[in-house]
């Protein structure tokens, strides 16, 4: 999510429920093929806490409403895993997917977040290359050009495995990278990460008043 007032100011959305969720092994619901289980059930927010009323669902779609957002997780922590869902942008929209993050603080130095951001939009010119859609925010910078045009559906996928981290999105690999290399001898933003070092956390999403629709998120956990 990108910071504006302030560069790297703490989201002003903090949340005061911090729900309480074991360690993932396996989550509920029968896998398909590919061993993918579904987070959304595309009927409500059942399975997920936090800010939930600046999100809705329609017709199978699940909504950051442009009037509020705020940051959504997980009812489960998870520890190694990949996570799919397909996502549709207003212009200048601006969101991000927290990464074994807690409930509380900004999911992007508490956790990690994986940048979501119409980067294309006229209001993020000269933005930080690690502030560009799918880029570890403030660690790794993603690549640019892989984001369909606003008002289409793309699909991204993002693998966490100890500390190897991994986006694609619409099929193109935008960021591949080690935690702990990107981070040594300093952060590319020069500021103090300590959810880098955990070892799970939520999936969320950090709604930050835009627009945006998800559908089709699955997980799958890796041994």
């Amino acid at each position: 999510m990108l910071r504006f007032a302030r560069f790297h100011a703490v989201l002003a959305f903090g949340l005061s429920f911090a729900g309480v969720g074991a360690l993932a092994d396996e989550p509920a619901a029968s896998k398909d093929d590919d061993g993918f289980v579904p987070l959304f059930n595309g009927k409500d927010l059942d399975g997920w806490q936090g800010a939930k009323d600046g999100y809705e669902v329609v017709d199978g779609v699940l909504i950051s409403k442009k009037s509020s957002g705020g940051n959504i997780y997980t009812d489960k922590e998870y520890k190694d895993f990949v996570f799919r869902f397909e996502f549709k942008l207003e212009p200048g929209a601006n969101n991000g997917v927290a990464l074994r993050a807690p409930t509380k603080g900004d999911a992007a130095y508490v956790g990690m977040e994986s940048q979501i951001l119409d980067d294309g939009h006229e209001s993020y010119k000269g933005i930080a290359p690690y502030q560009a859609h799918g880029s570890i925010y403030g660690i790794i910078p993603a690549k640019r050009g892989a984001l369909k045009k606003t008002g289409e559906w793309n699909t991204e996928e993002i693998t966490l495995k100890g500390r190897h981290v991994k986006v694609v999105l619409n099929g193109q690999t935008i960021v591949d990278g080690d935690l702990d290399k990107a981070s040594t001898p300093k952060t590319i933003d020069g500021r103090d990460h300590p959810g880098l070092k955990n070892e799970k956390g939520y999936i969320g999403f950090c709604g930050h008043g835009a627009r945006i629709e998800f559908r089709n998120l699955a997980i799958k956990v890796l041994e």
